[in-house]
């Protein structure tokens, strides 16, 4: 199967909302009147970012999902993204879970595949998405990462840490994991769900936003760095209870403070992580609500830098936990 072919088969999308998509030197884009186009780009490199053997259905949908994760971070409504792929072979066995996984996805966000490239080399998956953002007289709307302000609530969608436990379960770290609890955390790490319908519900809401890539502590540290502020982050008793799992099923089996440190520096979580008022409660249960997304408040910007993490009687926590970061 040549290039074109493949492309053809398996990547070929009719488009509607945008002017011209696959099968041209340049996929064209409409962009509504009043909005502003936000785009991003993300990376997937097999060993680094995943295992060899990967359920490709499964690594199809993170591989967009982890896109659009950004757009939900700004608030931007999804509206095309490109595919550069680089495959081993034109496997057909391969592509075509890969592919239905990746477009079930796009299709579920109305978000359309308009172009791309193809190249034999190890395996790697590059997505740069497109979205909209309504922006008029001088002022977008955009979630931005610099607008924490000196007594916002601190909030994150979802649950933490699932991910990372994981992670470390298929290196055998727990191997008293119960077999559901597991298959649970595994589901987290393959399939995230892009909190786009929040993020948009937050326009308006919140004051700043990213999304939870490396680990909850680095990357409020960019929100706090760019805001020039600093967090205190209050932690439950059980930190299990920040967890799709939960607490009472993990504590027969991972301890506290490993609990604690898949939920601060766990990594792979594609939650939402925001601040706002606290005059906004109310405003923000009503986004968390249309958009059917739970969110949870576990913190509060602060004067000066950086994080303190406290215990749920107010007591410091002290540990070197570090998020993710490919070159550190």
């Amino acid at each position: 199967m040549g290039e074109f072919d493949l492309i053809e088969r398996y990547f070929r999308q009719p488009v509607r909302r945008a002017a011209l998509g696959v099968g041209d030197d340049c996929a064209l884009l409409r962009v509504t009147p009043g909005h502003q186009l936000a785009v991003s780009s993300d990376m997937l490199v097999q060993g680094r970012h995943f295992l060899e053997g990967t359920d490709p259905h499964a690594l199809g949908h993170k591989a967009l999902a982890v896109n659009l994760s950004d757009l939900a971070a700004c608030g931007a409504q999804p509206l095309a993204f490109t595919l550069a792929l680089a495959l081993p072979a034109a496997d057909p066995r391969w592509l075509e879970p890969f592919a239905h996984g990746l477009l079930a996805l796009a299709h579920a966000h109305d978000c359309e595949l308009v172009g791309g490239d193809t190249t034999a080399g190890p395996l790697n998956i590059c997505i740069t998405v497109f979205g909209e953002i309504p922006a008029g007289n001088g002022r977008s709307q955009a979630l931005l990462r610099s607008g924490a302000r000196d007594g916002d609530d601190i909030y994150v969608s979802g649950t933490l840490g699932d991910a990372r436990l994981a992670l470390e379960a298929m290196r055998g770290q727990w191997p008293s994991l119960p077999a559901a609890l597991h298959a649970q955390a595994l589901q987290r790490l393959h399939r995230p769900t892009p909190r786009v319908a929040l993020g948009q519900a937050l326009r308006g809401v919140a004051h700043a936003a990213i999304d939870v890539s490396d680990g909850l502590l680095g990357d409020l540290g960019h929100v706090l760095q760019a805001s020039g502020v600093g967090a205190e982050l209050q932690m439950p008793a059980a930190p299990g209870q920040l967890m799709a799992c939960g607490a009472a099923a993990l504590d027969v089996c991972v301890p506290p403070r490993h609990q604690l440190a898949c939920v601060l520096a766990g990594g792979d979580d594609y939650e939402l992580a925001f601040t706002a008022a606290p005059g906004q409660r109310d405003a923000v249960q009503a986004a968390a609500h249309a958009s059917a997304t739970p969110v949870t408040r576990i913190g509060r910007i602060v004067s000066g830098s950086g994080v303190r993490v406290l215990d749920a009687h107010g007591a410091p926590v002290s540990d070197n936990w570090r998020s993710f970061d490919h070159f550190g």
